[in-house]
C-alpha cells in the first residue's frame, strides 16, 4: 500500500515544494526523502512528465562546485494543478480520518 500511496502523492509533493521556490532535482529528492523513501530514479521521470504537461519549467544555473544544475520552477498552470490536487488530498484524507476515528458508521 505504501508504494501506491507514494506514486499517488509524489506529484503533489513536488508541486507543493516548487510552490515555495525553485529547486534542482537532487534537492527535491533529499527534501521528500526526509518524509518518505524515494530515489532519484523516481523523481526524474516525473519531472519530465510535469515539464511536458506544462506544469513546471526548467533552467540551467552554473555552479562553482561542479557541473551546472537544472533548476525547476512551477508555472501558473502548475499552481492551479497543485491547488486542485491539494484540495482533493485534504478532502480524501479527512474522509479516511473520519473512518479511522469511528466517526463514519458503515
Amino acid at each position: 500500500m505504501q508504494s501506491q500511496l507514494k506514486r499517488g502523492t509524489l506529484e503533489l509533493c513536488v508541486l507543493s515544494l516548487l510552490c515555495r521556490g525553485d529547486r534542482y532535482g537532487y534537492e527535491l529528492v533529499n527534501l521528500i526523502s526526509r518524509c518518505m523513501h524515494i530515489t532519484e530514479g523516481t523523481i526524474y521521470p516525473l519531472m519530465k512528465r510535469l515539464k511536458d504537461a506544462g506544469t513546471i519549467d526548467s533552467y540551467i544555473v552554473e555552479s562553482q562546485e561542479g557541473p551546472p544544475r537544472k533548476y525547476y520552477r512551477i508555472t501558473d498552470d502548475g499552481r492551479a494543478v497543485q491547488k486542485e490536487q491539494e484540495e482533493e488530498w485534504r478532502s480524501f484524507s479527512a474522509a479516511i480520518d473520519r473512518i479511522l476515528d469511528g466517526e463514519e458508521q458503515i
